[in-house]
Formats: structure tokens, C-alpha cells, sequence
């Protein structure tokens, strides 16, 4: 079972922590720290790079760099999920185009919970720059 909690500090300031034992400040707004739908956004971000950097292991493909940036947009009206995400993968080093084309259909398709969840709310959809 997976744990989370939140103790309010100030303001509209929280410090939150996990199972995991880490401790990270949240923002209600977002002015003073990460606010809680950008922690998705980082959530899935690193959910399927986790996943990408993983298979591209796996199939031994010789990557140096790999980003993954996304960007967003909200329902006009509460509550304001989010309804179109686009993940940009920017991946370096000699790794084929298919081999990393996999690793994102993959990631998507059978691994990233993170994004398994978002999608009941948000169309997905990507692009892989390749780097040098």
C-alpha cells in the first residue's frame, strides 16, 4: 500500500511526504513551490522516461540524453482536469528510431500508470526529437 500526507505550513504552502519517506513542498497556487497539477504533470513525466530509459536499457541502445517535457491544457470549468497533454521526448546518443518509437508505445500503452490515469480525462499524444 502506498501512503501520502500533507501538513499545512503557511499561507497556502503544504509539506508533503510519501511511503517512500521523501518530503517535498506543494503550493496550492503554485506561487511558492510546485503547484499540485503541475506534480502530475512532473508525475508523468517521469513516469514513462522511467519507462523509456528502462526498455532502451534493455534493448541496449546507447542513448546520452533523454528529456521529457509536457504541455497542457485544462478544462475551462471546475474541476479543471486536464484535457490535452503532448509529451515531447528529446533523446540523444545513437539509438534508433525504432527502438525508441517501441519504448514510447510501450511506455504509453502497457507501463506508465500515471499515464493509464490521465487518459480517462486527457487525450495523449507525443513526439521523439532525436538529438545530434
Amino acid at each position: 500500500m502506498t501512503e501520502a500526507k500533507i501538513l499545512w505550513t503557511d499561507g497556502d504552502r503544504f509539506t508533503a511526504e510519501a511511503s517512500s519517506g521523501h518530503a517535498m513542498v506543494v503550493d496550492g497556487n503554485g506561487n511558492t513551490a510546485s503547484s499540485p497539477m503541475e506534480l502530475v504533470l512532473i508525475g508523468l513525466c517521469t513516469c514513462t522516461a522511467s519507462d523509456v530509459v528502462g526498455i532502451l536499457r534493455k534493448k541496449r541502445e546507447p542513448f546520452t540524453f533523454l528529456e521529457v517535457k509536457a504541455v497542457a491544457e485544462r478544462a475551462d470549468t471546475f474541476p479543471k482536469v486536464y484535457t490535452e497533454i503532448r509529451l515531447i521526448y528529446r533523446v540523444g546518443g545513437k539509438v534508433t528510431q525504432k527502438a525508441m518509437e517501441d519504448a514510447v508505445h510501450l511506455s504509453k500503452e502497457k507501463y506508465c500508470s500515471v499515464s493509464a490515469m490521465l487518459e480517462r480525462t486527457a487525450r495523449i499524444d507525443f513526439e521523439i526529437e532525436y538529438l545530434g
